[in-house]
């Protein structure tokens, strides 16, 4: 067979023949060659008609996203994002700055979204074809996450110095923005000015959320929103039918934080729940189709998007919520409630008086709401769960507690000081049942969330626990 040349074909075919080796990332000879090669392996001859079955009909594409990685210490986030979203049945591409090199690498994100991650725009391999503008108009959606304010800044007044900024301004796509950067940052005026003018331009939000921030002490708002707030939003925004729901069609109750019992008008009896383990579950939920109501005590969480959160401050706030929120198909008691009150909480400021007797603050028991739901004699939810925040014993304590509560399940964990669980972004869970013990990893709260979502959703089913 005589060599491969291309020299013998005309030049609208040559430059075809370009871009499609560009895109792949082949000399123009190989990619001749991987033609060939697919020519010569397709000996099949299309059936005549009456002959048989027509072929099935290709499967519907996937939606495609395009997800652009900023230099935050965010970034780090973005490779669970790019699974979320994986998990949706959407189609990932990824960018990622040169600052987020410094986080992650383009392996990590590559290994996860299963293509090549792009990171440079003078790449002679892709830009021979303008790949810049290829990647602008091939993505349903663009999300940049986290979007730090040096990214905010360029799109808002439209430079395009890098591949990421190009694609921003090439681009006629929705673009979904996940701010993350110091609370100092996020206030300042111009970031605020840069901001509104994106949302002029139809860009989206999700975020900031409130808490600590990487630099240590620092706390506020500007952390990036937790990925599975991030997936719903794009879900939200590209309709996703097909994505898994196997909760549509249920009602989950949810609550969670710490209640506040009053003292005097300005003090209170409280804990050091955050609510984050309640709202990841909410969130996870509410992607799985449910239609959630999430009954939260004082928290510095944002309120998740498509759930519907009624605010409470005391356990009999909490109780009266909950009971006006009945029936439900599950009910999660994730919230930290306050075992006691203040009998006769003062009805102004209780006042130090010099050579006074300290006050005396009778305590009285608060209502148990898990038990009180538990144990209704109609109306009770399917499934009910309780959560067991030990610092000892914990398995003994969450077995004494599934039997006296009359609840379903029991999630147990140790918040003891040393577990940093109590406030913080991880969680490690042993499910109770009446027919054992199942431990759980440690994991982020999310995927706790996630995880637990997935046991209700197949005992709803009548799957096997």
């Amino acid at each position: 067979m005589a060599s491969l040349t291309v020299r013998q074909i005309d030049e609208a075919l040559k430059q075809q023949l370009r871009l499609r080796a560009a895109r792949h990332g082949r000399s123009v000879e190989d990619e001749v060659r991987t033609i060939l090669r697919e020519a010569a392996s397709d000996t099949e001859t299309p059936p005549s008609p009456g002959s048989g079955p027509m072929p099935a009909a290709k499967p519907v594409a996937a939606k495609r996203v395009l997800l652009i990685v900023g230099g935050g210490i965010a970034a780090y986030k973005s490779l669970d994002l790019i699974r979320r979203m994986k998990e949706r049945g959407l189609a990932v591409r990824c960018i990622l700055t040169k600052a987020a090199e410094e986080f992650i690498t383009p392996l990590s994100a590559g290994a996860i979204t299963g293509e090549r991650v792009f990171t440079d725009l003078f790449d002679p391999a892709h830009e021979f074809d303008v790949g810049h503008i290829r990647l602008a108009r091939e993505a349903d959606l663009i999300v940049v996450a986290p979007a730090t304010a040096d990214l905010m800044a360029k799109m808002a007044n439209g430079l395009a110095g890098d591949l990421a900024t190009a694609v921003l301004l090439a681009t006629t796509a929705q673009i979904l923005l996940a701010p993350a950067m110091n609370p100092r940052m996020w206030m300042n005026k111009a970031t605020q000015r840069n901001l509104a003018q994106l949302i002029a331009d139809g860009v989206a939000t999700i975020g900031p959320n409130e808490g600590e921030m990487a630099e240590s002490g620092e706390r506020g708002l500007g952390r990036m929103a937790e990925p599975l707030e991030i997936a719903a939003g794009v879900e939200k925004i590209l309709k996703l039918h097909g994505a898994p729901r196997p909760l549509k069609g249920k009602r989950i109750l949810i609550t969670a934080g710490p209640t506040h019992e009053p003292i005097d008008p300005v003090r209170y009896i409280a804990n050091r729940s955050s609510g984050k383990q309640g709202y990841a579950i909410a969130i996870a939920a509410a992607a799985a189709g449910a239609d959630v109501i999430l009954v939260s005590g004082p928290v510095n969480v944002p309120k998740p998007q498509g759930v519907t959160v009624i605010d409470v401050e005391s356990a009999r706030d909490m109780l009266a919520a909950v009971e006006r929120a009945l029936p439900a198909d599950v009910a999660i008691f994730a919230a930290a409630v306050a075992d006691w009150r203040v009998a006769n909480a003062g009805a102004q400021k209780i006042k130090k008086q010099a050579g006074a007797a300290t006050p005396d603050l009778a305590l009285t028991e608060n209502p148990d709401i898990l038990s009180t739901v538990a144990h209704r004699a109609t109306g009770r939810p399917g499934l009910v769960i309780g959560f067991a925040a030990e610092t000892e014993n914990v398995l003994a304590n969450a077995k004494a507690k599934l039997a006296k509560k009359g609840c379903d399940w029991i999630l147990a964990n140790d918040v003891s000081p040393a577990t940093g669980i109590m406030g913080g972004d991880r969680n490690t869970i042993q499910l109770v049942t009446a027919s054992g013990v199942e431990a759980w990893p440690p994991q982020s709260k999310e995927d706790a969330a996630a995880t637990l979502i997935a046991r209700i959703a197949a005992a709803l089913n009548g799957e096997q626990n």
